[in-house]
């Protein structure tokens, strides 16, 4: 199991309100990471996403153990989760400065054969596989929703006046509700996980193309960004790539 990752402010943004963590967990084939884009002020937003980040590899560290199932890990991680929310839900009451800040959050459990995502707003997991990319997570957004009723397209959701605006975050309310996925991996896939400022400057199929034809997972991560920022990069973009095992599949 290896893993990367990779977060640069963009081309618009004055500073980096994402925050990201990814590390070898419990055992040696095991990865857990996870993915915030504050908001929320000057400072807000990077304070969002930065506790919600530390919040929850804490509660992660103290809550796992060995031998749990999949449904076992992700009623913990939807409970770290819960916990990243209470933190930073508490300190936005604390401090006037720091009112109505939130982080979106996406997060994975990675084993052998297993991965357990967790997510909230509209920062995306995607899983890789012999069958291509597919996304996992569905965006709590206004865009999404639009989407989904047939009102708007794909492509018209990529300059919608309300793209940026999301239904779903850490933080502003006392109680958050994720979703939670259990998917089966095999050897050779990979999970993908990124803020919004990813998507919104390219396909689906580009990144899977960018990451099946490099198989050094930095080199692929860096190529990801070089590209959104060709295109304008209009928000700060994270990207966390894990393989399970073996390199990169080559289309």
């Amino acid at each position: 199991m290896r893993a990367w990752g990779i977060t640069d402010v963009g081309l618009r943004r004055r500073e980096n309100q994402d925050t990201y963590a990814f590390e070898m967990f419990g055992a040696p084939d095991t990865v857990v990471a996870v993915v915030c884009d504050g908001m929320g002020g000057v400072n807000g937003g990077r304070l969002a996403s930065s506790l919600a980040v530390s919040t929850f590899m804490e509660e992660l560290h103290q809550s796992a153990h060995s031998g749990m199932t999949a449904e076992q890990v992700s009623e913990m991680e939807a409970r770290c989760v819960q916990a990243a929310n209470t933190a930073v839900y508490a300190r936005s009451i604390e401090e006037e400065a720091y009112h109505g800040m939130g982080t979106t959050l996406v997060s994975a459990i990675v084993s052998p054969d297993t991965a357990v995502i967790c997510n909230i707003g509209d920062s995306r997991a995607y899983h890789i596989g012999a069958e291509g990319i597919s996304r996992v997570t569905r965006d709590h957004s206004v865009v999404e929703s639009l989407i989904e009723s047939g009102d708007i397209t794909r492509e018209e959701a990529r300059t919608h006046p309300n793209r940026n605006l999301i239904t779903r975050a850490l933080g502003p309310d006392k109680d958050a509700e994720c979703d939670c996925f259990v998917l089966p991996i095999a050897e050779g896939d990979g999970i993908l996980l990124c803020s919004d400022g990813l998507v919104v400057t390219m396909e689906d199929e580009e990144m899977l193309g960018i990451i099946r034809a490099e198989p050094d997972g930095e080199q692929a991560l860096t190529q990801l960004l070089e590209l959104s920022k060709s295109r304008g990069a209009p928000d700060n973009v994270t990207i966390v790539l894990i393989w399970n095992g073996g390199e990169a599949q080559h289309g």
